[in-house]
C-alpha cells in the first residue's frame, strides 16, 4: 500500500504542475494573437528534442548490447526506455491532436499557453523517463504532468466555446 501512496502523490503532484503551467502560461506569458500560427508550429519542438533523445538513446542501447544488436526485444534498461518512449508518443498524438485547436480556441491566451505546454511537456517526459529508471512516484508525477495539462487545456478551451 505504501508504493500505491507514493504514487497517488505523484499523480496530485502532477496535477498541481498542471494548474500551475496553465495558470502560469495564461497570466505571465503574453504572446500577440498574430505569433499564433508559428506558436503553434513550434510548440511541439522541445517535445520533438525530447523524443529524439528517447530514439537516440534506444539505438545505442541496441548498438552497444551483443543481446539485442541483431534486432531481439528488449530487456532490462532498454526495455524500459522503450516503454517510455512508447508512452512518450502516445501523450505526443494527444498533445498534436488537442493543443493547436486549444490554442486557437483560447484566444489572447493561446499563443502563450500552447508555448508554455510545449517547454513543459519536455520537462514532464524526462522527469517521467529519470522516475521510471529510478522511483515510482516520479513516474507518476512525470506521466500525470504530461497528461493533466493536455486534459485540462482540453477542458478549458471546450468551456470557452460553451461560454
Amino acid at each position: 500500500m505504501e508504493k500505491r501512496r507514493k504514487i497517488a502523490i505523484g499523480m496530485a503532484a502532477g496535477a498541481v504542475w498542471a494548474v500551475a503551467v496553465l495558470v502560469g502560461a495564461a497570466i505571465f506569458v503574453q504572446l500577440p494573437v498574430f505569433a499564433l500560427m508559428p506558436t503553434i508550429m513550434t510548440a511541439f519542438l522541445a517535445p520533438g528534442l525530447v523524443t529524439i533523445a528517447m530514439v537516440g538513446r534506444l539505438a545505442q542501447r541496441r548498438f552497444f548490447d551483443d543481446a539485442i544488436i541483431d534486432g531481439e526485444a528488449f530487456s532490462g534498461a532498454a526495455a524500459i526506455d522503450q516503454r517510455v518512449l512508447s508512452n512518450t508518443v502516445e501523450q505526443l498524438v494527444l498533445a498534436m491532436a488537442v493543443w493547436p485547436a486549444a490554442a486557437v480556441l483560447l484566444g489572447a491566451e493561446g499563443p502563450g499557453v500552447i508555448l508554455v505546454l510545449g517547454v513543459a511537456f519536455a520537462v514532464a517526459r524526462l522527469a517521467f523517463w529519470f522516475g521510471y529508471h529510478r522511483a515510482p512516484p516520479l513516474r507518476a508525477f512525470g506521466f500525470a504532468a504530461t497528461f493533466y495539462p493536455t486534459v485540462l487545456v482540453a477542458l478549458w478551451a471546450l468551456w470557452r466555446v460553451v461560454i
